[in-house]
C-alpha cells in the first residue's frame, strides 16, 4: 500500500482543489491511502474532512507572509516526518514551494506538483516576475516530476528555464464529463436568477480576486446592456475583491444585472440557465469551469492567456480576447444574443470538442500509473 500526501493552499471552489481531492477520493484503494494538509477556512473543508484524513494548518495562508511561511513550513515538516508517506504530491503555489521543501527536507522519496498556472505572469514588474520564476526553478530541482495541465504551461516552463522538457508531464485538469453532459436540468431553476421569461443569462464563475478580473466582466456587462435590454449577468464566486465588485456594479448602475450569488455548489444547474459563459481571467492554467461550461453545450468567451488558447477553437466552440479588452468581450456577448443560431451551433460544437482527455476519472488513472512508475524508478536507483 502506497501512502500519498496531497498539499493545497486552501480549499476552495476552484479547479486545483477539485482536482486534488477527487483525485484523493477515487485512487485506487487497494494500491493507495491517502491524506490532505491544507490551510484553514476553506468552503470546502468539511467535506473534505467527512472523506479522508485532513489535516489543516493554521499558518498556511495563501497571502506572503515570511513569519507564518515559516511556521506553515516546519508544520508540514512535523506532519511528514510523522505520516512517513512514499509521495507528496502538490498543487497551488504557496503548497507547491513549502510542500516541497518540506518533503525534501522529510525524505519523501517522491515528489510532484502539478502546476495550475505559475505564481509569475505578465502582469507582474520585471524583477517580481523573475523572483518567483527563480522560486520555481529552485523547487523544480528537488521535485521528480513536474505535472502540467496544459501545453503552454510546459512551453512557459522552458521559456524561463524553471526544468528541463523530460521534468514535464501532460496530464490535464479534469472534469467529470459523464455528469455534465447527462446532467437532467432543473427547468425552474432559471427563475432563481432573477430571470423573467425570455431573458438571456451571460455567466461567469470564480473566486472574487485580482487574477479572474472581474472589473472587465462587470465593464462589459455595461456595454452589453446597451444593446440587449433582456439580459443579466450571474457571478458565481466570492472572495476578497466582495466589496470592490459591489462598489462599480453600483457606480454603473448594475444593480438589477449583475447578480453576485456567493459560492455555489449548484454549477451544473447555473451553466444550463445559462445562454453563454464569459471568462475574463488574466491567466490560467486550464480553468475547469471553461470545460464544464462547453460539456453543458455553451459557447465560450475567454481571455486568451495559457491554457484556455488549447481548448476553444475560435468561432467554432467559442471566442477568444485579449486581457483587458473588456470592450472586446461585450461585441462578442453582442453577436451572440443577437444571433441565436450561432450561439446554439457554437455551444453544440463546444460539447463536442470536449474529450476523454479531459475527463476526470482519467485523469486519476493517469496519475495513479505515474504514482507507480515514479516510485518503481526510485527503488531501481
Amino acid at each position: 500500500m502506497l501512502k500519498v500526501c496531497y498539499i493545497i493552499t486552501k480549499l476552495e471552489l476552484g479547479g486545483a482543489q477539485k482536482l486534488a481531492l477527487y483525485t484523493a477520493e477515487h485512487l485506487d484503494k487497494t494500491k493507495f491511502e491517502n491524506f490532505v494538509i491544507s490551510g484553514k477556512g476553506g468552503i470546502l473543508d468539511k467535506e473534505a474532512s467527512e472523506k479522508f484524513r485532513l489535516l489543516q494548518i493554521e499558518n498556511l495562508v495563501r497571502e506572503v507572509s515570511p513569519f507564518k511561511d515559516l511556521k506553515a513550513l516546519f508544520e508540514i515538516l512535523r506532519i511528514l516526518k510523522k505520516e512517513k508517506p512514499d509521495i507528496v504530491h502538490t498543487h497551488s503555489s504557496k503548497a507547491g514551494i513549502l510542500g516541497r521543501i518540506a518533503a525534501k527536507l522529510a525524505g519523501v522519496k517522491t515528489i510532484i506538483h502539478t502546476i495550475h498556472g505559475y505564481g509569475f505572469n505578465e502582469t507582474q514588474s520585471r524583477f517580481v516576475k523573475h523572483f518567483y520564476a527563480y522560486i520555481e526553478k529552485i523547487c523544480a530541482f528537488i521535485t521528480d516530476k513536474l505535472i502540467a495541465v496544459s501545453k503552454e504551461d510546459i512551453k512557459k516552463g522552458l521559456r524561463y528555464k524553471i526544468a528541463k522538457e523530460d521534468k514535464f508531464v501532460l496530464i490535464r485538469a479534469g472534469i467529470d464529463t459523464r455528469f455534465y453532459k447527462n446532467f437532467i436540468p432543473d427547468p425552474e431553476f432559471k427563475k432563481s436568477l432573477s430571470a423573467a421569461p425570455g431573458t438571456k443569462i451571460v455567466t461567469t464563475i470564480g473566486p472574487f480576486k485580482p487574477q479572474k478580473n472581474l472589473k472587465d466582466f462587470i465593464k462589459a456587462a455595461e456595454i452589453v446592456c446597451e444593446s440587449v435590454k433582456n439580459v443579466v449577468f450571474p457571478i458565481a464566486g466570492d472572495g476578497e475583491q466582495r466589496a470592490e465588485l459591489e462598489s462599480l456594479i453600483s457606480a454603473l448602475n448594475l444593480k438589477d444585472k449583475v447578480i453576485l450569488l456567493g459560492w455555489r455548489k449548484d454549477i451544473a444547474d447555473i451553466l444550463y440557465a445559462s445562454d453563454i459563459f464569459v471568462m475574463t481571467s488574466l491567466w490560467e492554467g486550464l480553468p475547469c469551469t471553461i470545460l464544464e461550461a462547453m460539456c453543458c453545450s455553451k459557447p465560450v468567451i475567454a481571455n486568451a492567456v495559457d491554457g484556455v488558447k488549447e481548448i476553444i477553437e475560435e468561432n467554432k466552440t467559442g471566442f477568444k480576447t485579449n486581457p483587458y479588452d473588456f470592450k472586446g468581450t461585450a461585441e462578442k456577448i453582442i453577436f451572440l444574443l443577437q444571433n441565436e443560431r450561432v450561439m446554439i451551433e457554437t455551444g453544440k460544437a463546444a460539447e463536442e470538442s470536449v474529450g476523454k482527455e479531459f475527463d476526470i476519472n482519467y485523469v486519476v488513472e493517469q496519475q495513479g500509473e505515474l504514482y507507480v512508475n515514479l516510485l518503481s524508478e526510485t527503488a531501481v536507483k
